[in-house]
């Protein structure tokens, strides 16, 4: 539910952003309050779970995730909806991160490894039915009602979860309020300057807030030097691995965002499809994962994150290249279906290497806060290409008609696939033990 919602808003944004009557760059917050919220809070929430009770935190968790829902339902303009997206993403983030680590301590060691790949294909149908859903619904209903039906699963999962889940608690760290704070606002405030260079005739307070945030991320670092017990160990960042993988999953996910952002807008605004039929002709890319997911752990290890995480950011970029080059404002909907499914593909091999990698960096006993990292690293790569892709579009096009928003749509995605041949760079530092 709580990955769903990153995905379930996507085929909802042209009814949202017509209903509002609001921009493009605005339109964005309505995504990413909700990643900057979880990336931001969730290392906070995860000491907080294992310091006070898994299972505790993991309800608490989930009734706040409903009670957002309630009011992203209600909302009548879109700061109200951005406001309840960040009382979303404060739930939701401690909802993954805590029914992994219930799930992990719950089951056998001998189990734990197919236990979790059920774990894993479950939060993966996300990707698949999050954006048709977020259609059929938006089509037959109202985009209200993709928020309404969190509500009575929300519900029964908290009853579920206190009669049978077991309590559980782990590591007691110290949960250090101004680090929690300084990730917040550092991480918000250069998000929202990049965005608001597309949106403001003077760039004085952009780069004035850019500034400030830029100096609250060096003093976080500094902090994390000198705490004996930091929220991010700087110590993992020596290993190359470590520093390369959540680099290059920045970047995996910063393409991903960018184009689940502006491709079912462009396929319902150029292609005049309705918000269901958009949904369905997403399916070719994020598809893909149920026919990949099931070979891509036997083909990392088999030969390797590194090579495998490579070509599967080349599969991922030449997809949306391919995407870029060929579309026009009359060009069919067929000519994209390869494309999409290479960049299925390689979205799909690439998650399962780079996360494989990240976490075989750190000791068994890190693996809890280094998963934490790479979820912030990706959640915040996500935040930032979906400001980027913004960026790009307004530069090179518009919503005034179809034209000018198919020249900025082949744009943003020029940048997806920029983004992804970036991260090449950093999956070539793995070390490859295969």
């Amino acid at each position: 539910m709580s990955m769903m919602d990153s995905m379930i808003v996507t085929t909802a944004s042209t009814a949202i952003r017509t209903d509002f009557n609001i921009s493009v760059g605005t339109l964005q917050w309505a995504l990413n309050a909700y990643n900057i919220t979880i990336g931001a809070v969730l290392l906070v929430g995860v000491s907080l779970g294992e310091r006070i009770g898994r299972r505790r935190i993991y309800n608490i968790g989930i009734f706040i995730f409903t009670l957002g829902s309630v009011f992203c339902a209600l909302s009548d303009n879109i700061t109200f909806l951005i406001i309840a997206r960040v009382i979303e993403g404060i739930g939701a983030s401690v909802m993954t991160p805590m029914s992994m680590a219930i799930l992990t301590h719950a089951i056998p060691t001998s189990k734990r490894g197919k236990a979790l790949g059920i774990w894993s294909g479950i939060g993966g149908l996300a990707l698949i039915v999050g954006p048709s859903l977020g259609g059929f619904i938006v089509a037959k209903l109202a985009w209200q009602w993709i928020f309404w039906i969190n509500v009575p699963i929300g519900i029964v999962a908290i009853y579920l979860s206190s009669r049978f889940l077991p309590e559980s608690t782990g590591k007691i760290d110290k949960v250090n309020m101004l680090d929690s704070i300084l990730i917040v606002l550092s991480s918000a405030g250069i998000i929202w300057s990049l965005s608001e260079t597309t949106s403001t005739k003077s760039l004085i307070i952009p780069i004035l807030t850019g500034g400030i945030s830029l100096i609250l991320i060096v003093w976080f670092v500094w902090r994390q030097s000198k705490e004996s017990n930091p929220m991010i160990p700087l110590e993992y960042f020596k290993s190359s691995v470590f520093t390369g993988g959540n680099l290059a999953t920045s970047l995996l996910y910063a393409a991903m965002y960018g184009v689940v952002f502006f491709l079912p807008q462009f396929l319902q605004v150029v292609d005049h499809a309705n918000s269901l039929v958009a949904g369905l002709e997403i399916l070719p890319w994020t598809g893909t994962l149920v026919l990949v997911a099931p070979f891509a752990g036997k083909a990392v290890d088999k030969f390797g994150e590194k090579i495998i995480s490579t070509i599967s950011l080349i599969l991922q970029g030449l997809g949306y290249l391919l995407i870029a080059i060929l579309v026009s404002n009359q060009s069919p909907y067929i000519i994209i279906v390869i494309p999409l499914v290479l960049a299925g593909v390689g979205l799909s091999m690439a998650g399962p290497a780079l996360q494989k990698a990240v976490l075989g960096a750190v000791e068994p006993v890190a693996i809890g806060k280094a998963s934490g990292i790479y979820n912030v690293f990706r959640l915040m790569g996500g935040a930032v290409g979906t400001t980027v892709s913004v960026i790009v579009f307004s530069r090179f096009g518009s919503i005034g008609n179809v034209s000018s928003f198919t020249n900025g749509f082949r744009s943003a995605m020029f940048c997806a696939a920029i983004l992804s041949m970036l991260g090449v760079i950093f999956s070539l530092r793995f070390k490859n033990d295969k």
